[in-house]
This record gives structure tokens, C-alpha cells and sequence, in this order.
């Protein structure tokens, strides 16, 4: 029979008995190294179970070094993961988090849609409108300017834009309520 070497050199037999190595200290030591990185990571679960799974990874890329030492692998075990806890915790410190720790769907965002809808109703609304309502609308509304920069632009007095306006917002309600219906 030909063993074939991988590309770390070892040969199919080899990496057969570093993978049995490895479940048998998973049977082992598992429960007793979850519970110690429990603690590690002050009862996070997920993150003990990271730390677990690294932890076994690690011991299986070391095999052979461990392979004559399975007496009470729990030392060198608990010192790989304590490593592994440590490097974790200095990794958050060095690196801003990505995302909050709360579903998305609680932080609260400003809902751009709304304004968006209300525009389009209003402009489909207003070829209903006598001219200087939809002029008037078209500045305050649409362009959102206040009712000072309306005048201005529209060159008309100050008293002028806000009548018409109130006037405009009327009868734009109206004919909205005559699409709704």
C-alpha cells in the first residue's frame, strides 16, 4: 500500500491518528474545558463554544507534540484556551464594534419614506390647483422653503405667500381626500 504525503507532509496514516487523537481528547476534556471557558468568557455560551472548537482545532494542528502527553492534556488545554480568551478580549479593545449589540430592528432610524410619499401624493395633487396655489405649494412644499425664502423667490409680499399658502393647503386637502375616496 503507497501512503501519500499532504501538504504539510504528513502521510494519510498520520493525519488518521492525529484526527482519533483529537476525538478522544474531545471526549474527554470537552464538557470539563466548556465549563472552564464559561467562566472565561463570564457565561457566554457562544463564545465559550468558539473558544472550545479553537481550542480542539489547536490540538489537533499540535498532535504530534501532544500525542506522548495524554495523561492530563486539562493544563495545556486550559492554557490554549485562556490564550485564545485573551487575544479575543484584546482584539475587541483594539477594533471599534461593527454592529450594536441589539436586532436592528429596535434602533431607531429616520423613516425617509413617509416625507417621500407625502411629496408624491402632493405632486400628483397638484394639477388640480388653481396656478398660484400649485406655485405657492411647489416653493413651500415641495422645495421645503420657508415662507419668507418663498416671497423672495416668488417676489410677492410676505402677508401674500401666507394666505395663498393656507388657501393652497385647503384645497390640496380636498383634493386629496378626492383620490383617497
Amino acid at each position: 500500500m503507497m501512503s501519500f504525503r499532504s501538504h504539510d507532509g504528513s502521510t494519510q496514516a498520520e493525519s488518521t491518528r492525529d484526527a482519533e487523537l483529537v476525538e478522544l481528547i474531545y471526549r474527554r476534556y470537552s464538557v470539563l474545558l466548556l465549563s472552564f471557558c464559561l467562566k472565561l468568557t463570564d457565561g457566554d455560551r457562544p463564545w465559550a463554544e468558539d473558544v472550545l472548537q479553537e481550542t480542539m482545532l489547536r490540538a489537533w494542528r499540535h498532535a504530534r507534540v501532544i500525542a506522548g502527553h495524554t495523561s492530563d492534556l486539562m493544563p495545556w488545554l486550559a492554557t490554549v484556551a485562556r490564550r485564545i480568551v485573551l487575544d479575543d478580549r484584546r482584539a475587541r479593545r483594539a477594533r471599534p464594534q461593527e454592529v450594536s449589540p441589539e436586532p436592528l430592528e429596535y434602533v431607531p432610524a429616520d423613516d425617509q419614506l413617509e416625507p417621500l410619499l407625502w411629496r408624491m401624493a402632493v405632486a400628483e395633487a397638484l394639477p388640480s390647483l388653481t396656478a398660484a396655489h400649485r406655485e405657492i405649494l411647489t416653493e413651500t412644499v415641495l422645495r421645503d422653503r420657508e415662507l419668507k425664502q418663498a416671497a423672495e423667490v416668488l417676489g410677492i409680499p410676505l402677508g401674500t405667500v401666507k394666505s395663498r399658502t393656507y388657501y393652497a393647503i385647503r384645497a390640496l386637502r380636498q383634493a386629496l381626500e378626492e383620490r383617497s375616496a
